[in-house]
């Protein structure tokens, strides 16, 4: 069975992975902000959340966005919407540990349809569609 939103997802969350895998290895010129105690966005964060949004928009320009770095993007009314953590495990990553993850799922209505979670370190890609594992 096709799945091309699930295609677009993997693309995407490779495109970071790869961003993030590169970045890692200057992790001295990385900036970093405190959101809240513990809680952390890198640059890095809010680079691959780009890439990931610019290769979901190149195929679906009308879908919604709510990423964690840039918030809620709305697209058309009965759209799809994409749910984006680019770099799940920031503190690790942040602190050289090699447990983190590129984390997107794709909603449509109140019933999520495909998840995807890329670990760049390992080059493992776990996906999962409604119906279809």
């Amino acid at each position: 069975m096709q799945q091309p939103m699930l295609n677009i997802a993997v693309r995407a969350a490779r495109t970071a992975g790869d961003l993030i895998m590169r970045r890692l290895e200057r992790l001295d010129d990385v900036a970093v902000e405190t959101k809240q105690r513990n809680d952390y966005v890198s640059e890095v964060d809010r680079e691959a959340e780009a890439r990931i949004i610019q290769v979901i928009q190149r195929s679906y320009p009308g879908h919604s966005i709510l990423a964690e770095e840039s918030g809620e993007q709305k697209g058309d009314a009965q759209a799809p919407e994409w749910i984006i953590d680019p770099l799940d495990g920031t503190t690790n990553y942040l602190h050289g540990f090699p447990q983190f993850a590129v984390s997107i799922g794709v909603r449509q209505g109140h019933r999520l349809e495909h998840g995807v979670i890329y670990d760049p370190v390992r080059e493992e890609l776990f996906t999962a569609s409604r119906g279809g594992g």
